[in-house]
């Protein structure tokens, strides 16, 4: 019997270091990292705080360029980008769940959505409809018209979960999504975004210190010493 190929991986890591400089010392955040994710994967990305878990995702979204080896997301090096190219490549096929929401303040829920159709280009009329979709899968189509001030903390992560699938997104990059919620909130908010995620057969990498997250990865990237390694899921 063949076994048929393996698809091509979607991120391709390859050789990837990047350093700062603090003062006349220099600190290396990764070091040769290495590691291919395939679409439709979900990737839990644990290390210390501080060991370079937002550094790797900024590599991965491009916000960032490594100081050596290359980022490869479905055939594209992000390294061989302009930063503008990096920017257009970023709103098309990347969302994006943070720690602390990132919701802007002064836009509705509905107005926070559109936002990101916007940057892609003019919205139409199906664009409205899914921002009505999503919010009703997230449990928030009552809140519309509501702004961020008056929502609760897992309000407002339903709403940046809707934000990062609004777009259509091939990835979705998520920086310690429950980290600013207690325990049973931070549960529901990680169960919803692994369903809607897996649902869409998005790609996503999430970073964390929390091992509650361990229990719906398909596979755990450690970062040790600046290096990626593979760990048990178990």
């Amino acid at each position: 019997m063949t076994v048929p190929p393996q698809a091509p991986a979607l991120i391709r890591i390859r050789g990837l270091s990047k350093t700062y400089r603090e003062g006349p010392e220099e600190h290396v955040v990764l070091d040769s990292a290495e590691a291919d994710i395939q679409a439709g994967e979900l990737v839990v990305l644990l290390g210390r705080s501080g060991s370079g878990k937002s550094t790797l995702l900024n590599l991965l979204s491009g916000i960032d360029i490594p100081t050596a080896g290359e980022v490869v997301i479905d055939g594209v090096a992000l390294t061989e980008l302009s930063e503008r190219e990096r920017t257009l490549f970023r709103r098309r096929r990347i969302g994006f769940v943070f720690q602390f929401f990132n919701l802007i303040p002064t836009l509705t829920v509905e107005e926070n959505l559109l936002l990101p159709i916007e940057l892609k280009g003019r919205p139409a009329d199906a664009d409205r409809d899914r921002i009505v979709e999503l919010l009703r899968a997230v449990g928030l189509e009552s809140r519309m018209k509501s702004f961020p001030e008056r929502l609760s903390g897992g309000e407002r992560q339903r709403v940046a979960i809707a934000r990062a699938l609004i777009h259509d997104p091939d990835l979705v990059l998520a920086d310690e999504p429950t980290g600013n919620l207690d325990l049973e909130t931070g549960l529901e908010v990680l169960e919803l975004l692994d369903r809607l995620t897996r649902q869409a057969g998005k790609t996503m990498v999430m970073a964390t210190h929390s091992r509650q997250v361990v229990g719906v990865a398909d596979r755990i990237l450690r970062i040790e010493d600046g290096r990626l390694v593979e760990a048990s899921v178990r």
